[in-house]
């Protein structure tokens, strides 16, 4: 828990590099996963409960609201401001620490925490994977997961502006 902050698993990267140490005393399997989660939807949910199951903590890096506006997925993206983001996140039961980061990639954020398991998406090849020579050099492994069809938030916001005009 982080005492002082209501949302009990988010986490400043010191904060969280501590916690990672005691979790790995403790004998935790760390994963790590990363993205701007703005629109939580079926796809999202899958896709870290299968990342925790790789390992016995999940830790996401959570893009900042500027970092997010990097990915060029349009002027108004993200549609929630990154404390709503982390807030929705930090709830699922799978995710055990959230932490954000404002640079383009969270590869500062792979370098402090050592994750013992990196994941991402089907929809990267191990080679596109931001910080895999790093998991790898540390022993650890990198994983894509299967990507879940039909599911994002881009298809969400088309399906919201279809049926404005439509009004």
């Amino acid at each position: 828990m982080n005492p002082g902050n209501p949302y009990s698993c988010i986490y400043s990267l010191q904060e969280l590099i501590t916690i990672r140490k005691n979790w790995t005393k403790s004998g935790e399997r760390i994963v790590f996963t990363n993205g701007v989660f703005d629109l939580i939807h079926p796809g999202h949910i899958l896709y870290l409960e299968e990342a925790a199951q790789l390992g016995t903590k999940l830790i996401i890096g959570l893009n900042s609201d500027s970092s997010a506006k990097t990915l060029n997925k349009g002027d108004h993206r993200p549609i929630n401001d990154e404390i709503a983001r982390a807030i929705v996140i930090s709830a699922l039961k799978s995710v055990d620490a959230v932490v954000l980061f404002d640079k383009s990639t969270p590869i500062s954020l792979i370098e402090a925490i050592k994750p013992d398991t990196l994941v991402k998406g089907g929809d990267y090849s191990i080679d596109q994977i931001v910080g895999a020579d790093i998991v790898i050099a540390n022993g650890g492994q990198v994983k894509t997961l299967q990507f879940v069809e039909d599911y994002s938030t881009t298809a969400i916001e088309q399906k919201i502006q279809l049926a404005l005009l439509k009004k």
